[in-house]
C-alpha cells in the first residue's frame, strides 16, 4: 500500500486513546509498536509479509524474514521470536512452501530468534513474512522522531533492490547484479543496529517500501526538521542506473513520488533516472540514522564488518515553506 492510502486508513485508528504503557504506537507512525512491561523491559511487536521478489523459494523466505526482523533492529531492539505468516494457493506444490519456511527459519536462527508458530490462509498468490516479537529497554528505544539540525545522515545499505528485482521478474537482469541485490536483502541489520546503540544517535528507521525519500520524509516530519541529501553520496547496487534507464520501475515508486513531491525539492540537474532511484521501494533495506557528526569516525572505523555511508545532513525547517522538508542536490 502506498504512503498516501496508508495515511488515510491509519487516521481513523488514531482517534482511540492509548494506554500509557504503549510507548510507541499508531500516533507516531514508527517502524514497530513498543509496549512497556516494567522499568527494565519493553516488548517490540511488528509484522511484514509480501509476494515473492525472487524465484528461488529458499532465498525468498530468507529475504522476507530479514525484512520483517529489520523493524525490531530499527527500534534498537533484540529479536526474541517470530510467527510465520503464509498465504498459499491450493494448486502450488507444498514442497516450495517448505523451502520458503526453511529460508525464513535459517535467517531467524542467525538473528538468535526462534520460529514459534504460524498462520496460513489460502490465496491466489503466495505470500510470506513474519510477525516478530522483540525486547528493548524502555529508555533506549530508537525512533524516527529525534533528528536534530546539524546532525549527519547515514545509510547502512546500498539502494536499488526494487529496480533490480523488477528487472528480474521481467527476465532482463544480469545474474551478478541479482546476486548482489540478494546478498544485500538477506543481510540482517543486526550489527548496524548494535553499532547505533550509543549516545549521539538521535533517530533511526529502516529504508523499505516508501523508498529513501519516503522514509527520510517520515523522520523529518516526526522530528520537526528538514533534511539535505547529497545524491552523489548515495551508495547504489551494481548497474542500478541502467535498470532505471530501461524502465524497470515499480508501481510503488510512482505512488511514492505522487505522495512526496509536495514535500521535496530536487535539484533540476538530477534527471528522471536519478529520481527513480530516490523513489525506488526497497526490500530489506538498510538502517537510516541521524547522528551527531562527532560519532562518524567511530562508525566509519567499523568497516568493512559494518558499513555506513554519509549521505546528508539535518537542517532547520524553513518557516515559510513548512511543506518542503527534504532537499536533494
Amino acid at each position: 500500500m502506498g504512503p498516501e492510502a496508508l495515511a488515510q486508513v491509519l487516521r481513523q485508528l488514531t482517534k482511540h486513546e492509548a494506554p500509557p504503557e504503549l510507548l510507541v504506537g499508531l500516533h507516531t507512525a514508527d517502524d514497530a509498536a513498543v509496549y512497556r512491561v516494567n522499568d527494565q523491559q519493553a516488548i517490540i511487536s511488528t509484522a511484514d509479509f509480501f509476494p515473492p521478489v525472487v524465484d528461488d523459494p529458499y532465498v525468498f523466505g530468507a529475504v522476507a524474514a530479514a525484512n520483517a526482523l529489520s523493524d525490531v533492529y530499527a527500534m534498537g531492539g533484540q529479536v526474541l521470536m517470530a510467527i510465520n505468516l503464509v498465504a498459499w494457493p491450493d494448486n502450488l506444490d507444498i514442497a516450495i512452501l517448505s523451502e520458503i519456511l526453511r529460508g525464513g527459519a535459517d535467517i531467524a536462527a542467525e538473528a538468535g530468534a526462534v520460529i514459534a508458530g504460524g498462520h496460513t490462509v489460502t490465496d491466489r498468490e503466495p505470500k510470506y513474512g513474519l510477525a516478530v516479537t522483540g525486547m528493548v529497554h524502555p529508555e533506549r528505544i530508537l525512533t524516527k522522531g529525534g533528528a536534530q539540525p546539524g546532525d549527519m545522515l547515514i545509510l547502512g545499505k546500498p539502494l536499488g533492490t526494487g529496480l533490480i528485482t523488477t528487472a528480474h521478474k521481467r527476465e532482463q537482469v544480469d545474474e551478478s547484479d541479482l546476486a548482489a541485490a540478494v546478498a544485500s536483502m538477506m543481510q540482517l541489520n543486526r550489527k548496524a543496529s548494535e553499532a547505533l546503540q550509543r549516545p549521539g544517535v538521535h533517530a533511526v528507521t529502516d529504508i523499505t517500501g516508501f523508498g529513501l525519500l519516503g522514509h527520510a520524509w517520515e523522520m523529518a516530519s516526526q522530528s520537526l526538521c528538514g533534511m539535505r541529501i547529497e545524491y552523489n553520496a548515495l551508495p547504489l547496487l551494481p548497474n542500478v542506473r541502467r535498470y532505471a534507464e530501461t524502465g524497470h520501475v515499480t508501481g510503488g515508486a510512482g505512488r511514492n513520488a505522487s505522495y512526496l513531491m509536495p514535500h521535496v525539492r530536487i535539484d533540476e540537474r538530477l534527471n528522471e533516472v536519478d529520481r527513480e532511484i530516490l523513489w525506488d521501494p526497497q526490500t530489506s533495506g538498510g538502517l537510516f540514522a541521524s547522528i551527531e557528526p562527532s560519532l562518524w569516525p567511530e562508525l566509519a572505523a567499523l568497516a568493512p564488518d559494518v558499513m555506513f555511508w554519509r549521505i546528508g545532513e539535518v537542517t532547520q525547517r524553513v518557516p515559510d515553506e513548512t511543506d518542503v522538508l527534504l532537499e536533494v542536490h
